[in-house]
């Protein structure tokens, strides 16, 4: 079966372990990623979950270099949660956003900040994600909810 997921149509999907998925996610990073400054911590297909570190540099943040623009942190943890929900469809759906809502708790400058995404309820083609990002303290600096679209591979007659 193909996937779903146009970045992972040459990937096999016999797999065993949450440690061959991390594998190629990371050997994959989408350029998103790369612009963000992320990187893939930790999943878990099981639940529906995946961590991300990403660093917040003074090109993202306006007033003199000293507050992150939203929609930066917005791609950040949408990545964590759309990727907690890529590998609870262990990489063979896509899954696009329907509707997405950001709530900001703190300002955030440059620095490091941890984002998770988690799957809270996965249907036949619909999804509910969940997803925070917080500063190297622990602070709360931004919560999400997701709703998504589980696209899975046509079958073939």
């Amino acid at each position: 079966m193909s996937s779903a997921h146009p970045d992972f149509h040459h990937v096999p999907k016999d797999f065993v372990h949450d440690s061959e998925i991390l594998e190629i996610l990371r050997a994959n990073p989408p350029e998103a990623l790369k612009t963000l400054n992320g990187e893939l911590l930790d999943i878990d297909s099981t639940r529906g979950y995946a961590r991300f570190r990403f660093e917040v540099v003074p090109a993202f943040c306006h007033s003199q270099g000293r507050v992150c623009q939203g929609g930066f942190l917005t791609g950040m943890v949408d990545t964590a949660m759309a990727n907690a929900a890529i590998v609870k469809g262990k990489l063979g759906v896509a899954v696009p956003t329907l509707e997405l809502k950001i709530s900001f708790f703190e300002a955030m400058g440059p620095g490091i900040v941890y984002a998770e995404g988690r799957v809270m309820r996965w249907g036949g083609t619909v999804g509910f994600l969940d997803g925070e990002l917080k500063d190297e303290k622990g602070r709360l600096i931004v919560h999400s909810t997701s709703t998504i679209k589980i696209v899975r591979p046509k079958v073939k007659a």
